[in-house]
């Protein structure tokens, strides 16, 4: 006899590591979390236009040191904190984009997490519904999160050489660090992906076996 809607059935005494109860507050935190951080990225978007904004701004030069220190230290500057009555249209605009960026990748992890706990609700987990959600989750995090730290980066190195922080003779147009964590958690749901692809496989093959 197969198993009814593909839905792998319990054991006796067996105990959802998720109940569904768990999974409910999960979609309605994930949700509320949309709205919450979708009002900060617009509010915070249309600073970038109308000012002032208090930015902090990495530094190329190593000309603003720090005296006075113990042991014999030496200490120079890598960032500083800029208030600007009103961005040049076209860093402010790279702000914006690079807002919204990260807001998307901030949406899929959202997204997904709004999934899974939908999907365990329902008990039917390893579906090509998840597969597709989870891969493209994974996609959107890794790029959108990767482009909005390089358009964030660059904008604000232009502001520091704008302001006059670096002066003109630095030349740099991408200054900061980059962080890896948007791509690397990209390629693991990609992965986890393939994995429920895999494990929906199994699925079908206990079906008929049953």
């Amino acid at each position: 006899m197969k198993l009814a809607n593909g839905v792998a059935r319990r054991t006796p005494g067996s105990k959802s590591v998720v109940s569904k109860t768990d999974a409910v507050a999960l979609m309605i935190v994930s949700a509320a979390v949309v709205v919450v951080t979708t009002t900060m990225t617009v509010s915070g978007i249309t600073a970038y236009f109308t000012g002032p904004v208090t930015l902090t701004l990495p530094l190329a030069t190593t000309r603003w040191t720090s005296d006075g220190l113990r042991l014999g230290a030496e200490a120079h500057f890598t960032s500083v904190e800029a208030t600007i009555p009103a961005l040049p249209a076209s860093e402010a605009a790279l702000l914006a984009w690079a807002g919204a960026l990260n807001h998307l990748g901030l949406l899929a992890v959202l997204a997904l997490l709004f999934m899974l706990a939908f999907r365990l609700k329902g008990e039917n987990l390893f579906s090509a519904g998840s597969v597709s959600t989870v891969g493209t989750c994974g996609a959107v995090l890794g790029v959108a999160g990767s482009a909005g730290q390089v358009l964030d980066q660059v904008a604000r190195g232009r502001l520091t050489e704008a302001i006059g922080v670096n002066g003109a003779e630095e030349g740099m147009v991408f200054i900061g660090h980059f962080n890896f964590v948007p791509v690397v958690a990209g390629v693991v749901l990609t992965l986890v992906a393939g994995v429920f692809q895999f494990g929906g496989r199994l699925r079908k093959d206990t079906e008929g076996l049953v």
